[in-house]
């Protein structure tokens, strides 16, 4: 040893050190050993370093994160919550083109961008993050999208192989003809209108509105799912060119938050979830934080107006009231933009509608239309199914779908409501009929709204997860009301359906004053077709189906878009001059 070559130094063990010295040589051992080591798990977290004495853990991507913000996750380690997305951008600041690359974020995931072809084959290959470009922070991502995509049931294009059997020239020739309409549609709204709100084909210009706050585009946004889908490829390039170039979010009016919800959000996070672009899911997020203020309530049940100038939730008074199918059609979009921003906010907000809501008494099981924000009171009892209700009903269902059927407190509420409203409201015509009356305060109005309509799908749809002795009535129910809907089209003279129709005074489903014989290429019947067609694959709804096509063609379609009419009991009806973005998102998609 070293020590033994030491002149003057005698060895007082066989190891060649004294006692004081052996006893000061594994001191200074054992301090060294420990300050190695703890400094892995006491310096800032390293994965890699931990990954060399901690056990890894797995974490199962994609589309099981969605009940899991539900509030339906298993049992897990808690992590700090990812900081909130950031504002919006100032003009010229949210071009694609500057925004962060993917990253790895703590717990393992990854945000993802297939922009393309090549993209996508360089991450499958490599798996491999771009460096992030200077001075961009990002937005937060916890999506998995190639998890995502792999576990849907269907392939998002092409054909089903259980169509395999079906007489393919008719269907395609069908299919080619609504594909021709919204070519036509869309290439009209590009033509004269591009970049406003909706198309005004008898002026051939666009219109904005006064709904959106200043937002533009509301046809563009609402159309790309149905481009996509339909495999309109340039078309759908040039939206997706407008989104990134042209959207912009420095906005200052005053907009409804319902229909920015449904027309831009969704519109937004229904592209992102076919494509994987991130122009979709950054442009979503951040028009998602925009409408955050309207929240700010004594109850947290938001306004329907939210200022995007000043952040307020508008003129609340004790009076003013909020509408049960705005602020209950929040919820899908919601907890998707938590979803894909990793802020919790969205989520809690809508939680907190469903607490407010179970909390409430409501008057026989029914929910009327009008809640106040301020006292969490309802203002009055008005209870439809139609206007100012339909799609809470809609959203309770398809929350308990969309959470992997693990959000069971909107099941609940669903199959509550639903027998509430079969109890109170569900009625047979003397012509044998069956319809959804309006409530007010115990007293039926026996009519029923084209909005309406869209229940036949939804108790179809809903029909398999209800208790196995109410299964088959339910299936039947749905099919005598989207029986009834189509009747209000087949008793018209244009076979398009009025705006609202009444059982009364001999006359069934026809409208009975001209306030309500207009038709503005709403959906909501060839929706319930749709579903009914799914379940039972009956021709009867195909045919309902091309029935409509025809007539939209024939008394809607003009030189330079498709237009609403004014009376559908007339043969040479007149015009509204304009293309509603929804008949290219919902419409013609179905």
């Amino acid at each position: 040893m070293l020590m033994r070559k030491v002149p003057g130094f005698v060895p007082a063990s066989p190891w060649g050190l004294r006692l004081p010295q052996k006893f000061l040589f594994l001191l200074f051992l054992s301090g060294l050993v420990t300050l190695c080591f703890g400094a892995l798990f006491l310096l800032p977290h390293s994965s890699r370093l931990k990954r060399l004495f901690l056990a890894p853990r797995t974490q199962q991507p994609g589309l099981e994160v969605v009940a899991e913000i539900a509030g339906h996750a298993p049992a897990r380690e808690q992590e700090p919550p990812p900081n909130p997305a950031p504002a919006a951008p100032a003009p010229g600041e949210d071009d694609p083109s500057s925004w962060a690359s993917p990253r790895r974020r703590k717990g393992g995931l990854r945000r993802t961008r297939p922009t393309g072809p090549r993209e996508e084959a360089t991450a499958a290959r490599g798996n491999s993050i771009p460096a992030s470009r200077p001075g961009d922070e990002g937005v937060p991502f916890r999506f998995d999208f190639n998890a995502f995509r792999s576990r849907l049931r269907h392939p998002v294009l092409g054909t089903r192989a259980d169509e395999s059997q079906e007489p393919q020239s008719q269907v395609r020739a069908q299919r080619e003809k609504i594909k021709e309409m919204m070519q036509f549609a869309w290439q009209s709204y590009k033509r004269y209108a591009m970049g406003k709100n909706e198309l005004r084909p008898l002026t051939k210009d666009g219109y904005e509105g006064n709904m959106f706050g200043g937002l533009s585009g509301a046809t563009v946004i609402d159309s790309l799912d149905t481009l996509y889908l339909m495999e309109l490829k340039e078309e759908f390039q040039e939206a997706k060119a407008w989104v990134g170039e042209s959207f912009h979010l420095n906005v200052s009016g005053e907009a409804s938050l319902f229909e920015v919800n449904i027309r831009y959000i969704g519109g937004l996070l229904s592209a992102f979830y076919l494509t994987g672009e991130e122009v979709f899911r950054i442009k979503a997020i951040r028009l998602g934080e925009k409408l955050l203020p309207a929240f700010n309530t004594p109850t947290g049940i938001p306004k329907g107006v939210v200022s995007f100038k000043s952040g307020n939730w508008g003129w609340a008074t004790a009076g003013s009231s909020s509408i049960l199918a705005e602020f209950g059609s929040l919820h899908l979009e919601f907890l998707h933009l938590t979803e894909l921003s990793g802020n919790q906010v969205f989520a809690e907000k809508v939680r907190n509608i469903r607490k407010v809501l179970r909390k409430i008494e409501k008057p026989f099981g029914l929910y009327p239309n009008f809640l106040s924000p301020v006292s969490g009171n309802w203002v009055q009892h008005h209870v439809s199914v139609g206007g100012l209700g339909d799609s809470f009903y809609e959203y309770l269902i398809k929350s308990w779908l969309m959470s992997g059927k693990t959000d069971m407190e909107a099941k609940n509420m669903y199959y509550e409501a639903l027998e509430a409203i079969e109890t109170y409201l569900l009625n047979v015509s003397p012509g044998g009929l069956t319809y959804i009356a309006e409530w007010r305060g115990g007293i039926l109005d026996h009519k029923m709204g084209h909005l309406a309509c869209f229940s036949g799908g939804m108790i179809a749809l809903g029909a398999e997860d209800a208790k196995e002795e109410k299964r088959a009535h339910y299936r039947e129910l749905a099919a005598q009301i989207t029986k009834t809907c189509h009747e209000s089209y087949a008793r018209s003279d244009t076979k398009l359906g009025p705006e609202a129709f009444w059982f009364n005074s001999g006359r069934e489903a026809v409208a009975t004053q001209l306030s309500e014989s207009y038709y503005i290429l709403r959906p909501e019947v060839v929706e319930s077709y749709m579903y009914l067609w799914r379940q039972t694959h009956n021709p009867i709804y195909r045919e309902w189906g091309w029935e409509v096509v025809l007539a939209l063609e024939k008394y809607c379609r003009t030189e330079a878009g498709f237009s609403g009419i004014q009376d559908v009991y007339s043969s040479t009806p007149n015009h509204d001059n304009k293309q509603q973005s929804f008949f290219l998102a919902e419409t013609l998609k179905i």
